[in-house]
């Protein structure tokens, strides 16, 4: 919400987003903060991080149902996320993730996206509720990409963000967070 209110302040002649239809791929880099949603499903530790997050995204298809509100393009994504815990001891996680994305391209000042998809996770927590250090992740997202000059775009996002084992262990305490980011993009 904050982010939205953000963008729509700020000026909407810094660059027009007409990059994002010409693409063939974007390189972001985001950091943020994360916090787990105690009693959420059976998440019941309370984990807070400092998410730092390399992005890779590659278009797949051209503009999509131009003059339609849906107008976009999708594109498949790549990440290595980092988590610092912030709340037990700077222990972190870090892994891969692939997500699925569909990017509007229906405003001019503003490209609103949202993505899903999942991955591995090695986590070192210290948990003893996990089960196991390597652990499968899913999420599911959006944001809001703000173009500051002709390729590069101010970019900001929340996702809801899952760990867990994926029942190979026991115990297999799932963490259930939210995960705000804002970063850099850059097009080409």
């Amino acid at each position: 919400m904050c982010i939205t209110l953000a963008l729509t302040c700020l000026p909407a002649n810094c660059a027009e987003n007409g990059i994002v239809t010409l693409a063939s791929s974007e390189f972001a880099l985001l950091g943020g903060y994360g916090i787990t949603h105690r009693g959420y499903g059976e998440t019941r530790t309370q984990v807070q991080t400092f998410d730092i997050i390399f992005k890779y995204g590659h278009f797949l298809s051209d503009e999509i149902g131009k003059g339609h509100w849906y107008q976009g393009r999708h594109e498949v994504i790549l990440e290595l996320p980092f988590h610092l815990a912030v709340d037990h001891g700077g222990r972190s996680m870090f892994g891969g993730t692939i997500l699925g994305s569909w990017k509007f391209t229906t405003l001019d000042w503003v490209t609103p996206y949202f993505y899903a998809g999942g991955g591995i996770l090695y986590v070192d927590l210290g948990l003893p509720t996990m089960g196991s250090r390597l652990n499968g992740t899913y999420q599911i997202g959006g944001g809001l990409q703000h173009f500051i000059s002709k390729n590069i775009a101010f970019t900001g996002e929340y996702r809801f963000h899952h760990i867990s084992n994926l029942g190979t262990s026991s115990p297999n305490e799932p963490l259930n967070s939210s995960k705000v980011l804002i970063g850099i993009t850059y097009f080409r």
